[in-house]
């Protein structure tokens, strides 16, 4: 800490270049506060506490295929399953068919396996006895400026209505609300619609549903009832696949993307960028001051300590960066949200992605500042002063 004042003088020796690499670094650690918080988000749907005591049954070849409504109380019946509900995919688009609603098609008895969705009494009672009624989360409610009792047209980009058009209409009779908005936000993004509705007025479901939704009495039986659900439609033409909700999470969304991979793709690519940027930045800056370190050399600082200065000059320039960045994706992620309505939602960046990206700095200012550390180092005090 000594040589502090150092080091401080010395990175901001050459202003300009220094600045504009911190501008680099800031914008690369804000891409990573964004996209961090996101994939850390999808990597732990499903595993709130609640979540923890629900199974997903599906298809085991594909999301997409359907399940025979039979196995509902087949399923029922299994020892250790407090509940069951079942849902399909709607497909629903408001208006334009780029605004895509995570929309399904629920049994009555759905939201009674999720106590972390909130719904006024009078509005679960009004959901219940109104055959277009639809649940609509609050962030969708206010991304389109919805009003309970409004009656809104959707498109479902899957399934065609009694009439051959894929033009439905429902009326909004509730909203949902998240109960912890840290593990249950995307909550707000949901709408749900009567199933039997939706069976009735569409020729291509008919008596079928895309996945069960089993509530256990106790998470630690879980293994032991997911394989006796499956061994209920073991050798038919509808072989299931039963998983714990988070695991069933991941799978479905593996199916449409792999978001761990994108998001690591994408930061692989910022990082590899960073490193040689600042690594040519620092190379310069010792490659300019040599008859400098070799007066530091020959007023006594010894090898160590030169090398320590020119890696701690690397590593402060990367963490002032890297926490201003990560710091601005915490600022930034819910004015993101708010201004688009809750069309974007940017998770919070949690303490993994801080200790995940303060890792990423040291790393990062280690490793750029290896080379002209060790180059001045190993300099030699005479042809440096003498300028070979």
């Amino acid at each position: 800490m000594k040589y502090l004042h150092l080091v401080w003088a010395e990175l901001f020796r050459r202003k300009t270049r220094t600045f504009l690499t911190l501008f680099s670094i800031v914008a690369a650690f804000l891409l990573f506060g964004l996209l961090d918080g996101v994939r850390e988000s999808f990597a732990e749907a499903g595993q709130s506490a609640n979540g923890a005591k629900r199974l997903q049954t599906g298809a085991k070849l594909s999301f997409i295929q359907p399940l025979p409504m039979a196995l509902n109380d087949r399923i029922a019946r299994v020892d250790g399953v407090k509940g069951v509900a079942y849902a399909n995919w709607f497909g629903g688009a408001y208006r334009d068919p780029h605004n895509q609603i995570f929309s399904f098609a629920v049994s009555p008895n759905y939201l009674d396996q999720f106590p972390e969705i909130d719904v006024a009494p009078a509005e679960r009672k009004a959901f219940d006895s109104t055959r277009t009624g639809i649940l609509v989360g609050e962030d969708l409610m206010r991304r389109f400026g919805w009003k309970v009792g409004q009656k809104v047209p959707l498109q479902s980009t899957i399934f065609p209505n009694s009439d051959g058009s894929k033009n439905w209409s429902f009326d909004i009779v509730g909203v949902m609300r998240a109960k912890d908005k840290k593990t249950g936000g995307w909550y707000g993004q949901m709408l749900l619609m009567q199933w039997k509705y939706f069976d009735e007025s569409t020729p291509y479901n008919r008596g079928q549903t895309g996945w069960y939704v089993i509530s256990l009495n106790d998470a630690n039986q879980a293994d032991r009832v997911a394989r006796a659900i499956d061994a209920l439609s073991a050798n038919s033409d509808h072989e299931t696949k039963t998983q714990t909700e988070a695991a069933a999470a991941a799978s479905w969304m593996k199916q449409m993307a792999d978001i761990g991979l994108i998001v690591s793709s994408i930061m692989g690519a910022v990082f590899f960028t960073l490193l040689l940027l600042t690594g040519n930045t620092m190379a310069q800056a010792v490659r300019e001051r040599i008859p400098e370190l070799a007066v530091l050399k020959t007023i006594g600082f010894s090898n160590h300590s030169v090398l320590f200065m020119v890696l701690a000059e690397s590593v402060l320039m990367v963490l002032i960066g890297g926490v201003l960045g990560v710091t601005l994706s915490v600022v930034l992620g819910p004015i993101v949200g708010g201004l688009s309505n809750g069309a974007v939602q940017i998770p919070p960046v949690g303490w993994r992605s801080w200790l995940l990206g303060i890792g990423l700095m040291l790393g990062i200012g280690l490793l750029v500042g290896a080379l002209p550390a060790l180059r001045a180092m190993r300099l030699n005090i005479v042809d440096a002063l003498a300028g070979r």
